[in-house]
């Protein structure tokens, strides 16, 4: 089995090929510079979009332009953190009915709960822990029941099936239900329901907790916190199936 090591020849390196971590990494939002889109852990899949523009020599710089197979994420991964990396076939995805899926909801949120008690902050582009940012959370927590969500907030709202509810009326929310925030215009926070309008999310530090915390939708809650999200509030979805791996969300 081919792996991306050194010994590795251009020639091999095949853009549409798919390769599988032995390790964790960081993805990148650009081909150069340390600004995070998200992290990786071992385990996941990617397909190879484009070559190093330098070529494999200039190992220390050089960044792949990759796929992730299991929820359709683009960035960039540094070569020299993929050398291990080994050449698999196309990932095929675990379908899941809406029952199944809401029957690992408890299962998702005490992962989350867990995850709270554990010291973190927020980060931006975090998905493997201890800090995450808001989609990263989410994405994580359904990961841990085996239920692949998209990366970002936006993706996450796109995907779901939307509720017909607004930040007075959440009596139809059930545990498991993702609410989303942001401007009229896009969603840029998203958190998970846990009961009686109550949520967790990981936020940031200014508007936020700067990590995982819980606030509420009701306007009983004066917190600073959950009037700030209830003022940006979007609206609600249900996750009914698991994502396929394709960009479409």
């Amino acid at each position: 089995m081919l792996t991306l090591d050194k010994s590795l020849s251009r020639g091999l390196l095949q853009k549409g090929s798919f390769w599988r971590l032995d390790c964790a990494v960081n993805g990148y939002a650009n081909s150069k510079g340390i600004e995070l889109a998200t992290q990786a852990g071992a385990g996941r899949s990617f397909e190879l979009l484009e070559l190093p523009s330098q070529g494999l020599k200039s190992q220390e710089n050089s960044r792949l332009w990759v796929r992730f197979l299991e929820d359709g994420y683009r960035c960039w991964l540094d070569l020299r953190c993929v050398y291990k990396a080994i050449q698999r076939g196309p990932w095929s995805p675990l379908f899941l009915t809406p029952d199944e899926i809401q029957n690992k909801i408890p299962e998702v949120l005490k992962w989350i709960r867990e995850a709270a008690t554990e010291p973190n902050e927020y980060l931006w582009g975090g998905t493997l822990g201890p800090d995450f940012d808001c989609s990263g959370l989410i994405q994580t927590a359904f990961l841990s029941a085996k239920i692949w969500l998209p990366r970002d907030a936006y993706q996450q709202e796109s995907f779901c099936k939307p509720l017909q509810i607004d930040v007075d009326h959440f009596n139809c929310l059930i545990p498991g239900d993702l609410l989303f925030f942001g401007t009229p215009d896009r969603c840029t926070h998203v958190a998970i329901h846990q009961k009686a309008g109550i949520y967790w999310h990981s936020s940031g530090f200014e508007n936020g907790r700067n990590g995982i915390g819980f606030d509420s939708l009701s306007e009983i809650d004066q917190n600073p916190v959950a009037s700030f999200y209830r003022s940006h509030f979007r609206g609600a979805g249900r996750v009914q199936c698991c994502c396929d791996g394709s960009a479409r969300y």
